[in-house]
């Protein structure tokens, strides 16, 4: 019966993110702002849900040491296996804006984590800190989407009524779809011998990032690069900013001694991506594989480990 719903699983993610890519682009087409700036916000938001979800329910149980570790992982998933995929099936241009504004906050964000956690916690102060510069950058978002609004040739879109019913009901198949997959390789995973700890170190940290890769793979496929890379790098500054903000604003987060190790290797990875964009303008094929490569590396040390 697993079998079945991990199936199901992976068809409510990929029509999901279908669904959700086609109304988060109509809406972008409707308010004439740059499909990037969509990405950057509503898409980075609700593919984000299932780490907001654990990384929250975890802090209002007081049980939140996992919030830390669960958006490092996500965000080196994002980085390396969405992005490295995406490249691999169709290269594409970096939006300008992304290169000059967001990559940077994001490599800033990961960066303020490390000097926030050299007392190894994560306390209510920082949380707060962290969700007022969330709320910054949304506005900073929202000021830019204003200031480059065109106008341009009348494109055919979906109403604004089925714009957010394609939202709407593709977030929730994904987020449905993306539990489903990770509650169903987990229990079919340990019926193979599988360690719990093995489990959650490699099945529910990649599951909690399904929704990004698969929206940003749909996203590809349909030419729209801005959303797909906008969703990673938009989904990487949320995790920091909002997730760990309010998890410690909940609960203080304590760090593990290896917390810091894997946030060197977010930054580390962080700045070659920046710096391959910057330089190369574009994402291509090899880059893709090498991205992939390390995070082969990166899952074999955490589990040697």
């Amino acid at each position: 019966m697993e079998y079945l719903w991990l199936l199901i699983g992976f068809v409510l993610l990929i029509k999901g993110a279908d669904f959700f890519v086609d109304g988060s682009s109509s809406v972008a087409r409707l308010l004439r702002v740059p499909s990037v700036i969509i990405g950057l916000t509503i898409v980075a938001m609700g593919t984000s849900a299932p780490e907001a979800a654990v990384s929250i329910s975890a802090g209002l149980a007081g049980n939140n040491d996992i919030a830390l570790s669960n958006v490092i992982g996500s965000n080196i998933f994002n980085l390396l296996v969405v992005v490295g995929v995406c490249s691999c099936m169709r290269p594409f241009v970096v939006n300008k804006e992304i290169i000059n504004r967001d990559f940077p906050i994001s490599i800033v964000g990961a960066g303020l984590l490390i000097a926030m956690l050299v007392n190894h916690i994560l306390g209510r102060m920082e949380g707060i800190i962290l969700l007022l510069l969330m709320v910054g950058y949304i506005a900073l978002t929202v000021r830019s989407a204003l200031k480059n609004r065109t106008e341009g040739e009348e494109v055919k879109t979906l109403s604004p009524i089925l714009s957010v019913i394609y939202i709407i009901g593709g977030l929730a198949a994904i987020i449905w779809g993306g539990q489903l997959v990770v509650d169903n390789a987990s229990l079919i995973a340990v019926s193979w011998g599988m360690s719990q700890t093995l489990v959650g170190l490699t099945i529910v940290a990649i599951g909690t990032s399904l929704p990004e890769l698969v929206t940003s793979i749909v996203a590809a496929k349909k030419g729209d690069s801005g959303l797909a890379l906008g969703n990673v790098v938009g989904s990487n500054i949320f995790n920091i900013f909002f997730i760990l903000g309010m998890s410690s604003a909940l609960t203080p987060i304590n760090s593990a001694p290896e917390a810091m190790f894997d946030l060197v290797v977010l930054i580390a990875i962080s700045v070659a991506t920046f710096l391959v964009c910057k330089w190369r303008g574009k994402m291509e094929r090899f880059p893709g594989a090498l991205m992939l490569l390390a995070y082969f590396a990166y899952t074999a040390y955490i589990i040697i480990r």
